[in-house]
């Protein structure tokens, strides 16, 4: 197996990808070509096929194709100009290949989590958590497994369970400096706040938003789940419920960001702050890791800057 990230300018390549993406364009000169974005458990690259011969077979989106052709450099950026593609036999590939995964372990992770959960202080906190995290066992799988993003940040096996437990102890963090703080909602904010992703996102190999993700967002489907639990909680105080909830609508802190609503409880300011931070972070060390060396980056869209890594 050739991965991605180990590509080269100027390679020759012989192997089997994932086609995630094909658009069929047209040149200035009114000549067809394909543009396809090719992937596996290493990452992504674009691909682009500008003779249509005999040596280009009939595929689709999100088939595994075996490709041929050379690696160059377009925008700073490797390209994969193809010059044979065809649909991979099944004996060809195997499909672990092309599921990247969190590099943690995500039953210890796991396992950290639930601690947290067992170590609030009110009972129906503890119920609402355990209902949707840990007792239902088919959505507990998914969130384990789930990613936290189509590309942007933690987008692969493992991440939204990786994201969720360090936004959780970010806000743990934040809870043993400003004691005005209150701990039981803010964590269950915390690990609650992008539940919703297990809806917008589908699962891999495709990791996809959704009908519903593209039409109602992680933001407002959490939020309905959120609220579809708690009103099986007998007890469950409505004025703790709406803070909860307003927590989760509030957390992408901005409405230009996605939030329903802008923080109106220092909680949901709190989580804002933890959300992005870690998102923020994970992003730049995720664009770190695809250079060796300490050469500027380029611009990054989501960090509005021109990135390097930091001299040893």
């Amino acid at each position: 197996m050739r991965f991605i990230n180990e590509l080269f300018d100027g390679e020759m390549v012989s192997a089997v990808y994932l086609c995630k993406n094909k658009i069929v364009g047209k040149t200035k000169a009114g000549k067809t070509y394909y543009s396809l974005l090719l992937a596996d458990a290493s990452g992504s690259i674009d691909g682009k096929i500008w003779e249509l011969s005999n040596a280009i077979g009939h595929f689709e989106a999100m088939n595994y194709v075996k490709v041929d052709g050379q690696v160059t450099v377009f925008n700073n950026s490797l390209q994969l100009n193809i010059k044979k593609i065809r649909v991979a036999e099944e004996n060809e590939y195997d499909v672990n290949d092309y599921m990247p995964t969190t590099k943690k372990d995500i039953e210890a992770m796991y396992k950290e989590l639930k601690s947290i959960i067992k170590s609030l202080g009110k009972p129906y906190y503890v119920e609402l958590l355990e209902s949707i995290l840990v007792n239902d066992e088919k959505l507990a799988k998914e969130f384990k497994n789930h990613s936290a993003a189509k590309s942007i940040h933690h987008g692969y096996v493992g991440g939204l369970l990786e994201h969720t437990l360090a936004v959780t102890k970010m806000c743990e963090y934040y809870c043993s400096f400003y004691p005005v703080l209150n701990r039981d909602l803010l964590l269950s904010a915390a690990m609650l706040h992008d539940i919703g992703k297990i809806y917008e996102l589908s699962n891999f190999p495709e990791n996809d938003y959704t009908d519903s993700g593209q039409l109602l967002g992680h933001i407002v489907m959490g939020c309905m789940m959120i609220r579809d639990r708690i009103n099986m909680i007998e007890g469950f105080p409505a004025k703790e419920a709406n803070e909860l909830e307003h927590c989760i609508l509030a957390h992408h802190g901005e409405l230009e960001f996605g939030s329903p609503k802008k923080p109106a409880l220092i909680e949901a300011l709190a989580l804002s702050f933890a959300d992005n931070t870690d998102a923020k972070l994970q992003t730049f060390m995720e664009a770190l890791n695809e250079k060796d060396d300490a050469s500027w980056l380029g611009y990054n869209k989501m960090l509005e800057s021109n990135i390097r890594k930091t001299t040893k």
